[in-house]
């Protein structure tokens, strides 16, 4: 599979959605996996509510729990939100920033993903970095230089290999059932890849870039067979372990 000298990422995202019963299909997704070492990490991102639940459930398996947003500081007087490092102590090992959702339903900007990504990586977490444009912007041919501010504005200057992962997720195609073609996928991940390497060298070279946007078992094998697509970032679909595992399964041989 193409891209295989950087081992992908498959990470779902359940968004809110879930209580306490729905940590079953997180452990049939465990169960699914069995003990053998899978060709892709694998991991969860559940609402705040079960994430301490889930890291326990899923403790010694080798999947990883993650949080869906994190604050840009500390601690202080920011009544609903939730710090980086409080994600840590429930577990999670990386930390979704910057999804359209938030830059859409709560104004985020580009210069609020970077201060969150930079609070993930202050607190040791991977920093999941989303990207993507609307239908609007796709209709205009501004994908790619919409993606590329994107990427400036949001990625600190300190991200690395290690503790950075950029989603691809189109807009107009998340949980809509649309995907772009194959081509597409092809040249925005192209266009991702020579950003990071522009501004990160070899440690840009190594970032694991995934797609996201109804990414479902039927499709999963075509898109994660593009070059430079790194994963997915699996919304809906991470909800039903059967689902899920059909996705993760692409990488099998």
């Amino acid at each position: 599979m193409a891209g295989a000298r950087i081992k992908p990422l498959v990470a779902g995202n359940w968004k809110m959605n879930g209580l306490a019963a729905q940590l079953a299909e997180a452990e049939a997704v465990r169960a699914g996996m069995g003990s053998g070492s899978p060709a892709a990490d694998v991991m969860i991102c559940p609402p705040a509510t079960l994430l301490g639940r889930l890291s326990s459930a899923l403790e010694g398996s080798g999947i990883l729990a993650g949080g869906q947003d994190c604050h840009s500081e500390k601690s202080g007087a920011f009544t609903g939100d939730i710090a980086a490092e409080m994600l840590v102590d429930c577990g999670a090992a990386a930390v979704i920033v910057g999804h359209s959702e938030r830059r859409a339903g709560h104004g985020e900007l580009d210069r609020d993903v970077r201060a969150k990504a930079s609070a993930a990586h202050r607190a040791g977490l991977t920093a999941i970095v989303c990207v993507g444009e609307t239908a609007g912007e796709r209709a205009a041919g501004l994908t790619e230089t919409v993606v590329c501010r994107q990427l400036e504005g949001s990625l600190p200057d300190g991200a690395t290999a290690a503790n950075t992962v950029v989603a691809y997720e189109p807009v107009w195609a998340i949980g809509t059932g649309l995907t772009p073609t194959a081509e597409d996928v092809a040249r925005v991940h192209r266009s991702i890849r020579g950003a990071l390497e522009g501004r990160f060298g070899a440690e840009g070279a190594q970032m694991r870039i995934l797609y996201g946007g109804s990414v479902k078992p039927s499709n999963a094998r075509e898109l994660l067979s593009i070059d430079n697509v790194n994963g997915a970032l699996v919304g809906g679909a991470s909800l039903k372990a059967a689902d899920f595992l059909g996705i993760i399964s692409a990488y099998e041989a």
